[in-house]
């Protein structure tokens, strides 16, 4: 069975998203907090951002422009 390049590329992803999750969950237990909207550095995060991103590309898929649900 030949997998797809789009297949690839959601399996990148996807799996961006899940090292991101794994780093944000980390980091909120380590503050012992249940949400980033409780921590001092909100506004201010990088790690948060980069989880932002990771959410919209897995969501875009890396194109710009928009993504589908």
């Amino acid at each position: 069975m030949q997998t797809s390049n789009s297949a690839v590329e959601m399996d990148r992803f996807e799996l961006h998203l899940d090292e991101m999750m794994l780093k944000l969950q980390k980091c909120q237990e380590e503050r012992a907090l249940t949400s980033c909207s409780s921590c001092e550095f909100y506004l201010s995060c990088e790690l948060r951002s980069d989880y932002v991103k990771a959410v919209y590309n897995s969501m875009s898929k890396g194109d710009t422009g928009g993504f589908e649900f």
